[in-house]
């Protein structure tokens, strides 16, 4: 995968260059994602899926990792980004989706999973076992954390077959934050010491050679670690460089490695920025374009209650929201409050929990008829102005027409601008 190895040694050798990873499953979330990195003549795009989304038994889109490539590569071609320029990546992957299985069965899944990822082609592993399964101790041990990662990489590499150019680059840690953002309240986080970053991944390499992984090792491009952000339901902890000077030195002298920073999702440009120069120099975000997703679509149902009759309207909010409460698995440990003050969270948790619900073919039939209700009778442009004034401004730049799609995508696209910016600083 030399496009990123070869991202990797620009940072490495100074220049401040960063890629943007974008972690959904949502179809015109990954078309906003393609059409900007077109837009902004980025060299390549990242698109990961994460071990919940997809895995071998379908994760909560219904799809295994073969069918996340079809997908995705669809999207490229309708839009025409090159295929060769797209890096598909697996997030999370480890034991995650089956920790309420001991150990032994969580890893054997794991591994069948990671397997699946590399045999379709996905060219960036996050091996994460973090996570404690059913009979594990909490928390769970760094080094076994780091045994479970070698274990999975092995059968990742067992998995190859094709090219040595084709070889994924892998991605480890132990320091990595809860996918989707933290269920607690925060105030302030601890971020990792160097000498904790360094001996992760004096730890790894130890295990990756003695387990005949040397030639994979050469391939980890990066390593997870809290550099002191992340958010919760209402609140963003925001970076602050000077907490994490030492922290962003150790890793200079360390060959072909760079942080990877998670829970990026709602910091400022000028904090993903910082985060950049600092050497985290993958960014994921996840919730939070999905987050910009649900600000378009609500903005737009807010459209179809002044424009459209109310026998013919969608009511997408009031529908999905049904659904919520009909369907409580995906959020019900999450959100713990009760009334008018549950609904305010289903809908604008920054967790974006709502995420998991898209695929639903109830929310999808209905806003299937929203989008068809708008084409039909296209919005003001005052009414857009209002309720959606990011994709005015596109529109009326020329950027995008009054397609409910192409006005969804327009307001992704504010959210993906600040990645741009800090991955690239002199576009």
């Amino acid at each position: 995968m030399h496009i990123l190895l070869d991202l990797v040694r620009r940072h490495k050798a100074g220049e401040r260059v960063g890629v943007t990873s974008v972690c959904s499953a949502h179809p015109l979330v990954i078309e906003a994602a393609l059409r900007h990195a077109s837009a902004t003549g980025q060299p390549f795009a990242l698109v990961e899926a994460t071990s919940n989304q997809v895995n071998q038994d379908g994760g909560y889109t219904g799809m295994v990792p073969a069918d996340f490539r079809t997908f995705v590569e669809a999207i490229a071609e309708k839009v025409g980004f090159p295929v060769a320029r797209l890096v598909l990546g697996g997030d999370h992957l480890g034991p995650n989706a089956w920790t309420a299985l001991p150990a032994a069965e969580a890893m054997a899944k794991a591994k069948v999973m990671v397997a699946d990822y590399v045999r379709a082609g996905f060219g960036k592993i996050h091996l994460d076992c973090s996570m404690s399964c059913a009979d594990d101790p909490v928390p769970l041990p760094e080094r076994t954390i780091a045994e479970r990662a070698a274990e999975l990489c092995r059968a990742a590499e067992d998995a190859l077959d094709g090219a040595a150019a084709d070889a994924p680059v892998y991605v480890i840690g132990t320091e990595v934050p809860v996918p989707g953002g933290a269920a607690e309240d925060l105030e302030e986080l601890t971020v990792t010491t160097p000498e904790a970053a360094i001996a992760t991944v004096d730890m790894h390499r130890a295990l990756f050679e003695s387990a005949g992984l040397g030639e994979a090792w050469a391939r980890v491009i990066a390593t997870v670690v809290q550099p002191g952000v992340e958010f919760d339901h209402d609140k963003v902890v925001d970076y602050r460089p000077d907490r994490a000077v030492a922290l962003s030195e150790a890793v200079e002298p360390v060959d072909h490695l760079v942080y990877e920073a998670h829970s990026t999702d709602y910091q400022t440009p000028a904090a993903l920025a910082a985060l950049v120069r600092d050497h985290f120099a993958i960014l994921k975000v996840g919730p939070g374009v999905t987050f910009a997703l649900r600000e378009a679509l609500w903005a737009l149902d807010a459209i179809e209650r002044e424009t459209v009759d109310d026998a013919a309207r969608a009511k997408l909010r009031a529908v999905t929201l049904e659904r919520l409460h009909a369907e409580p698995k995906n959020w019900a440990k999450y959100y713990h409050a009760t009334g008018r003050a549950l609904d305010l969270q289903l809908q604008y948790s920054l967790s974006d929990r709502i995420r998991y619900y898209w695929p639903d073919s109830t929310i999808t039939a209905a806003q299937e008829r929203l989008f068809a209700n708008l084409r039909d009778t296209p919005p003001p442009l005052p009414l857009l102005s209002q309720y959606l004034p990011t994709a005015y401004t596109a529109v009326r730049n020329g950027r995008a027409t009054l397609d409910p799609s192409e006005l969804v995508m327009a307001h992704v696209a504010a959210t993906l601008d600040a990645y741009h910016g800090a991955c690239f600083p002199h576009d």
